[in-house]
């Protein structure tokens, strides 16, 4: 006899108890949710995930803005750092943080290697979370995981359908990091390497880009509204290494900002102009690189962004 699924009335559903957060970082990740940390090599992603698991594991603010309402475990897999290096820049981080590095749980699966699309491999890690429990789980980078064509929707969403039951079983944040294309997209979940199932299956997403004044820090939620761009500063001291939010409006490149007005409606040029308050010969040779990469067409006398990349 075929088992049935369960169904439940929204209505008979409990509603959120008050000690079961809404956020695991407030505004930045949400409780329980998956998500991909996305950025070009070097942009600090793997720095922005350990952030991230100490801030949790200690309660302190993660990037020295956002809260965490409940402290608890995290459990982190990093394939292209050693367990060793881990360790000096998790003990960097709590010494900034004035945090007892020895009683700082954060927790590091120290195996050679982890295959998200090998049964073996998701088996064992069903089992360590059921043992550790971790509050977030931090898995990077996703080229080192499987060995699937991250081209092809069907094979990523089959490990992305992994991660998200083992979320929604554990009831753990996973945070999974991620390269971005080298060319830019109209929308930084655009830039994810691979199929665009990546962006659609993050319940909260973090994209990092390197600017001349910094690191640039988009957050994106499904079920909120995203806050406004952050830039943030990796800086190093007596205290140790630390990604920072820093004040102060983020440097938007003149391309972006053209795509994301025209994102909103078809413009004339002297609209942009007026609008961006740029001299005309920059925006003119923005306007006309932006076309030649199909990032924007120019029809009846307006430009818009193109449907199509």
């Amino acid at each position: 006899m075929t088992k049935e699924l369960r169904v439940v009335r929204a209505a008979d559903l409990a509603r959120r108890s008050p000690d079961q957060p809404r956020w695991l970082i407030e505004q930045l990740w949400g409780a329980g949710a998956v998500g991909v940390i996305g950025g070009a090599p070097k942009s600090c992603k793997t720095w922005l995930a350990l952030e991230m698991a100490v801030a949790v594991a200690s309660g302190r603010p993660c990037l020295s803005r956002y809260a965490v309402p409940s402290a608890g475990p995290a459990l982190v897999f990093a394939a292209e750092d050693s367990p060793e290096d881990v360790r000096d820049r998790v003990a960097d981080m709590a010494r900034w943080r004035s945090v007892d590095f020895a009683t700082l749980d954060v927790r590091l699966i120290v195996e050679p290697a982890l295959r998200l699309d090998r049964g073996e491999d998701v088996a064992r890690l069903r089992a360590t979370l059921t043992r550790e429990r971790p509050r977030l789980l931090v898995l990077d980078p996703w080229v080192r995981l499987q060995r699937c064509d991250e081209n092809k929707a069907t094979e990523v969403s089959a490990v992305l359908g992994v991660l998200r039951e083992l979320s929604r079983t554990f009831s753990v944040a996973i945070a999974l990091v991620h390269h971005t294309r080298k060319e830019a997209g109209q929308h930084p979940g655009q830039e994810l390497r691979g199929s665009g199932d990546f962006h659609a299956w993050g319940d909260s997403n973090l994209y990092v880009r390197r600017r001349r004044d910094g690191i640039a820090l988009s957050i994106e939620h499904r079920a909120a509204a995203s806050p406004p761009p952050v830039r943030l500063e990796f800086a190093t001291g007596d205290e140790g290494a630390r990604l920072e939010a820093r004040d102060g409006p983020v440097e938007i490149p003149l391309a972006e900002r053209i795509v994301e007005l025209l994102l909103e409606a078809p413009r004339r040029l002297d609209d942009l102009r007026e609008l961006l308050r740029v001299r005309k010969q920059a925006l003119l040779e923005a306007l006309r690189a932006l076309e030649e990469s199909g990032r924007v067409a120019r029809q009846n006398g307006c430009w818009r962004a193109a449907t199509k990349r």
